[in-house]
């Protein structure tokens, strides 16, 4: 489903403030996969997602999504295959757009209807039935001002607009990071049910240890632009986050008094 082969990106080349975001990443992500990424500040991440989403273009390396070489396109014929759901609540929505609006906008992604169009009758009932799987009760409020909605609710909607269309691959940017702790659980059990009852395949980056651990069929941790672990699905059925810090250890020889060493 996705392929990133030899991506390199390096920002301010030749200066003093040179930076090498990304050390010739290879990763492959099969279709239904659910990949979870955690590393420090730095990383790598946050330049990884925007290059598989087209927000950037890698200086070299090729990037492939469903058997396509999408290297060179931009973020707009993208947004076709890929749902992004960021860590801002504000940034996934239209504030000044009702929630039936903001659906169908997410609705007409794939395809080329008008946002009249997609507020049928059918499609509202749809729409309805969809806000109604998050238990938030957002079907009652159908024709409220997205803006009106707290940061948890958006999000929700965030992540249910996003994976309308069933996208070929579903991006998730820290999106319960900016959440309280009861919010950021509701988002987390949230997203594992659309991602499971869609069949989406996934790559959510997180700076929460045991949710990286608890989400998803595989891990990837990230340091300095490389992939320096990748834990698989059998063997992260008994991973604990003791056990993670200790894999970094080993592979770094740095000794990590707890997960906010490299995750904060």
């Amino acid at each position: 489903m996705l392929q990133l082969s030899s991506v390199y990106k390096v920002f301010n080349e030749g200066t003093a403030d040179e930076k090498v975001s990304l050390q010739h990443i290879n990763l492959t992500v099969e279709a239904g996969d659910f990949v979870t990424i955690i590393g420090s500040n730095g990383a790598g991440k946050s330049t990884l997602m925007n290059i598989i989403s087209g927000v950037l273009f890698p200086d070299e390396g090729e990037v492939m999504i469903g058997g396509k070489k999408v290297t060179t396109l931009p973020e707009y014929k993208r947004s076709k295959m890929i749902g992004r759901v960021f860590q801002d609540p504000m940034a996934g929505t239209a504030p000044s757009m009702t929630i039936e609006e903001n659906l169908a906008m997410a609705y007409a992604r794939n395809r080329k209807r008008s946002l009249r169009n997609g507020l049928t009758k059918a499609n509202r009932t749809f729409f309805k039935e969809a806000l109604s799987s998050l238990h938030l009760g957002l079907e009652d409020r159908f024709k409220a001002k997205v803006g009106l909605l707290s940061g948890g609710e958006r999000q929700a909607l965030s992540l249910l607009m996003a994976s309308f269309t069933k996208p070929d691959l579903l991006l998730l940017d820290e999106h319960t990071a900016a959440l309280d702790p009861s919010r950021a659980a509701l988002i987390t059990s949230l997203t594992k049910e659309i991602v499971h009852a869609n069949g989406l395949t996934t790559l959510m980056v997180t700076h929460n240890m045991q949710q990286a651990i608890d989400l998803g069929n595989r891990l990837i941790m990230m340091d300095k632009g490389q992939i320096i672990v990748e834990v698989k699905e059998e063997e992260k059925k008994t991973l604990t986050v003791e056990g993670l810090l200790q894999l970094f250890q080993r592979i770094k020889g740095e000794q990590l008094v707890n997960d906010r060493a490299i995750l904060s």
